[in-house]
């Protein structure tokens, strides 16, 4: 499966933002998904995953602020960013795994293997 990620870009503290991840190559029902950033300097960290149901799980920086989403039929995954800050400012990647479950460490971006190039998102 390739990943093309799309909306990120420079806004102020408070704004929002709404990544999209477009899957082609496979659709995406197999695969469990998820958002990573890499701020600057960082390693990179998980932000919100996705299983094959919808079942979610959120890093504590993310939650009730992001929300991750799917859409099998449309092969994609968004992410909806709110109340954004300047420490959310990162280059941030999809990610998807072949496997019927997250497990139990749901955001270890060791264990996606299919991943984008990613866009930036600036919070000033």
């Amino acid at each position: 499966v390739q990943l093309v990620e799309s909306g990120g870009g420079s806004v102020q503290a408070g704004a929002s933002l709404r990544l999209s991840c477009a899957a082609s190559g496979s659709t995406i029902e197999n695969y469990c998904m998820g958002w990573f950033r890499a701020p600057p300097g960082k390693r990179r960290e998980g932000v919100a995953a996705i299983e094959r149901d919808g079942r979610t799980n959120y890093a504590e920086s993310a939650k009730g602020r992001f929300t991750i989403a799917r859409d099998n039929a449309k092969t994609s995954l968004d992410l909806q960013m709110n109340n954004l800050k300047p420490e959310d400012s990162a280059m941030y990647f999809c990610a998807a795994r072949l496997a019927r479950s997250l497990g139990p460490r749901p955001l270890r971006p060791s264990d996606f293997g299919y991943w984008g190039q990613g866009t930036q998102v600036t919070v000033s």
